[in-house]
């Protein structure tokens, strides 16, 4: 097996996951306590926390079966839509890491930007994606209808959260 037989499913949208990867890595323990893990994942309803959980691997698993070609303009446009979409998402935990006793922060809307934001970047990816390797029937609806479901499960469990604090 060459490097060139298995280039073409080197290149695929898995890794337009990583900066979000890094990101999250990097700096979660900077975000506010309320984001930290043994408090953030603290007795949470097990259908929120399988739903949201799963919804997660499966976006991860699809974004490995695209590949990445840059051939059509809705391609195009959803690279511009996922390079917004991370600005916006990696602007959503600025204040809360810098300012999180600002009234942003405190707020519904604030708090759970790291939750919401992350639907323009996966958007993106579902416009990027074009098909699946091995000649798996595809369609954007696929990546994009189980990207919104993670998005959802993810605002629920943030909205919980919040309530929890400030309720």
């Amino acid at each position: 097996m060459s490097l060139a037989s298995i280039k073409p499913y080197l290149v695929n949208c898995f890794l337009l996951t990583i900066p979000v990867l890094i990101w999250d890595t990097l700096l979660t323990d900077k975000l506010p306590g309320a984001y930290q893990p043994d408090v953030f994942w603290h007795n949470l309803p097990a259908w929120l926390s399988y739903g949201e959980n799963s919804s997660r691997t499966l976006v991860f698993l699809l974004t490995l079966l695209m590949p990445i070609r840059m051939v059509s303009g809705i391609q195009k446009r959803g690279l511009f839509v996922y390079v917004a979409g991370l600005l916006v998402y990696f602007a959503s935990w600025l204040p809360l890491i810098y300012y999180p006793t600002s009234s942003w922060s405190h707020s519904l809307w604030g708090f759970m930007a790291p939750a919401y934001t992350p639907l323009i970047w996966l958007i993106g990816i579902g416009l990027i994606g074009q098909s699946f390797y091995r000649n798996i029937p595809f369609h954007r609806w696929y990546f994009l209808s189980i990207a919104f479901v993670f998005v959802v499960f993810h605002t629920i469990h943030t909205y919980l959260i919040y309530n929890r604090l400030h309720g």
